[in-house]
């Protein structure tokens, strides 16, 4: 695939992203303004009604500090997620949401569980781990770059780090994250640029370089017509003067 079409800035790269923030600070402001409890709204494991909240979690939050903690990595990941991975990235957001949710509302605590740290766990655990499969230098530079700026994440996926968070969201989006970049595949960068000795028609006896060349590997020495009409396919507006002189064998010379 050719990366130039593939990994184009459109608006829909910053328009996603945006609308969700404007999305969960809408939901937010309102519960704070009418003094709403939508906690319930959020999951609670292993209860019928509790499900509601695997498709809702994502856009309830307990307080201020809680949805401006997520608020810039759910807006840069998604923005990356779009322009790298964009034909996929709606296939991430929606079944990140669904998986994740569904994994917190089996191994949760009785306990309701509420915002878009989860999903910023499918997003950082996707982008790094895709990067690294495709072993392409561009999607593998994004992973390094997640690693070192949200690398610190992977602690609260730990029980007792802070019994505050949802470390079982938190594990529920990094194993979903995991489990969106082995399913889904990607285009083969690596090898998307073929040279033309790579093509199957390749024939090393009618290449022009290989011509150069004598059975033994011995460069031989083209006619100066044949020189100048090679490097005039390479820049035809420029005219190229050129005179052979050929050494005698007889002859040496010293520097």
């Amino acid at each position: 695939m050719d990366e130039q079409n593939h990994f184009k800035f459109t608006p829909s790269v910053w328009i996603v992203p945006t609308l969700f923030l404007l999305i969960i600070w809408t939901v937010f402001l309102i519960e704070d303004t009418f003094n709403l409890k939508l906690n319930p709204y959020g999951i609670f494991p292993r209860t019928f009604s509790g499900m509601k909240g695997i498709v809702l979690s994502p856009f309830l939050h307990g307080d201020f500090n809680h949805i401006a903690s997520n608020s810039v990595p759910l807006f840069v990941l998604t923005l990356a997620l779009i322009y790298f991975y964009r034909n996929l990235s709606l296939k991430v957001l929606v079944y990140g949401i669904l998986l994740s949710g569904t994994i917190t509302w089996i191994i949760g605590r009785n306990s309701y569980h509420i915002g878009a740290s989860g999903l910023i766990y499918v997003l950082v655990s996707f982008i790094f781990f895709k990067g690294m499969m495709t072993k392409y230098y561009r999607l593998m530079a994004l992973s390094l770059t997640v690693v070192m700026v949200y690398g610190g994440m992977v602690w609260y996926v730990f029980p007792e780090v802070d019994a505050k968070i949802s470390w079982e969201g938190h594990l529920a989006g990094l194993i979903t994250g995991f489990i969106l970049a082995a399913y889904y595949k990607t285009p083969d960068y690596v090898k998307s640029i073929q040279y033309d000795w790579e093509k199957p028609e390749f024939v090393a006896e009618n290449d022009a370089f290989m011509k150069r060349f004598d059975e033994n590997g011995n460069f031989v020495n083209p006619p100066k017509e044949e020189i100048i009409e090679v490097l005039e396919t390479f820049s035809p507006e420029i005219k190229y003067v050129y005179e052979y002189i050929e050494t005698p064998k007889n002859e040496s010379s010293n520097d």
